[in-house]
């Protein structure tokens, strides 16, 4: 198997990869990142994004530094590269949201992000979360990520729809927010997350999906076409089982067909496919990674047959 390391100074050249600046950038993302538009607007995003989760209070500074890189190295990339950057309000005890915003607008490219996070506040006793404590949270998000408008908000893990919907549907109107959305990444909340999807007038949803966790396809993204709901596919490399599984075992070579080199872009290629996801949104604290991840979303895309093909090719996987 081609590591991402091997495939990136392969592609830049003996060992250019290791610098990763903005021309390099440019050199190794040729060609654009395929884009899919949000329905409920028409906006346009492309199909591979970044999830900021990893990046935290308690990150060292090496760490932080890595991180850095990756969101430069998705701000900067060549025409077409994927800039929406997730994050939530609880991720890394405040720090991927804080760190992000800073990082922007030191570096210059704060209006080059798609800006999404998330909101979820507990109510007392599992009751209805208290209206003043989710404004609260949300204002601390746009001071953190220091812009006037958040592109996306999303209620976090199905956290007391009615309240925090309608908050987040109160900033929309005052346009503050740009798209509102929900999520989770639990099978047990997808009846409660089809639920809102019939009930409110939201523009995005947020669900785990992986070439080895397709429990979503049947009902939710098929509910999110029907509905025109755009998604944010999480978790698109089955947290860390797909990597455990797949082990030192080479990339076939019919994945070629569809322009997947590596092992992440065959699993991204896969998840991007699905006509309800509009972006793929993976972690990662290695810029390189991040230059990789973006492949996903350049050139073909698998057809049915090859689609199948896959599936049948992890599916024969020893599991973890």
């Amino acid at each position: 198997m081609i590591s991402r390391r091997e495939w990136l100074r392969a592609t830049a050249g003996a060992g250019a990869a290791l610098g990763l600046s903005p021309q390099l950038l440019r050199a190794l993302q040729s060609g654009p990142v395929r884009t899919r538009p949000i329905p409920s607007s028409g906006e346009q995003l492309p199909v591979i994004g970044l999830g900021g989760r990893w990046i935290s209070v308690n990150s060292s500074s090496e760490e932080l530094a890595g991180h850095r890189a990756v969101l430069r190295a998705l701000a900067e990339g060549a025409e077409g590269a994927g800039r929406l950057f997730d994050s939530a309000a609880g991720y890394g005890g405040g720090g991927s949201e804080e760190y992000a915003g800073q990082w922007a607008e030191a570096d210059g490219y704060q209006d080059q992000i798609f800006w999404a996070t998330k909101v979820n506040v507990a109510g007392r006793g599992g009751g209805p979360a208290d209206p003043a404590a989710v404004r609260a949270q949300i204002e601390r998000s746009f001071r953190r990520l220091r812009s006037d408008v958040i592109d996306l908000d999303q209620v976090h893990n199905m956290g007391d729809p009615p309240t925090q919907l309608g908050i987040l549907q109160e900033y929309k109107e005052a346009g503050r927010i740009r798209y509102i959305g929900i999520t989770t990444t639990s099978e047990r909340q997808y009846e409660e997350l089809r639920q809102v999807m019939r009930r409110y007038p939201i523009d995005f949803i947020g669900i785990d999906y992986a070439i080895d966790n397709r429990t979503a396809q049947r009902d939710v993204l098929a509910l999110a076409l029907d509905e025109g709901i755009a998604v944010l596919a999480y978790l698109p490399f089955g947290r860390s089982r797909m990597w455990a599984r797949i082990g030192d075992r080479q990339l076939p070579e019919w994945a070629a067909e569809f322009d997947a080199h590596t092992w992440a872009q065959f699993m991204l290629k896969f998840v991007v496919a699905h006509p309800a996801i509009t972006v793929a949104c993976p972690g990662t604290g290695d810029p390189e990674h991040m230059v990789d991840n973006l492949g996903g979303g350049r050139g073909l895309l698998p057809d049915r047959e090859q689609l199948d093909r896959m599936v049948r090719l992890v599916d024969a996987l020893p599991m973890a």
